[in-house]
């Protein structure tokens, strides 16, 4: 019999993230990331398809809220605590919705973590 294959024991709530793409505050207050079409394929259809070289990407309320905490230094723990007391209604599940929001940002290369991660007592 195989092992199963386990889900990624990361916890998020410990990791200090770091903005990795160039990003605006637009004026209606939401952030929009800019990401550059890299490698091969993205330049064939640039040059073949007239796609564009950049991809503008708009965060809705609360996307924009938790990409401006993003400090280096504020973990995702704590950037949850912040949009606790200011999002009242940012719901249940929030820390599962972060760490799965930031999976998600990690692995499209818009963020990455600090290496000198420790852990924190929570209270």
């Amino acid at each position: 019999m195989g092992k199963k294959k386990r889900k990624s024991d990361k916890n998020y709530l410990d990791y200090i993230p770091v903005v990795e793409k160039k990003w605006e505050t637009l004026e209606d207050g939401l952030v929009e990331i800019t990401v550059e079409n890299t490698g091969f394929y993205n330049t064939l259809a640039q040059k073949l398809f007239k796609k564009p070289r950049f991809s503008f990407i708009k965060l809705d309320k609360y996307g924009s809220f938790v990409w401006r905490q993003i400090d280096g230094n504020t973990s995702i723990y704590e950037i949850g605590k912040i949009l606790e007391k200011k999002h009242k209604e940012a719901g249940m599940q929030l820390y599962e919705r972060l760490s799965a929001y930031f999976g998600i940002l990690e692995e499209n290369g818009y963020v990455s973590f600090r290496s000198d991660i420790k852990r924190m007592g929570r209270e």
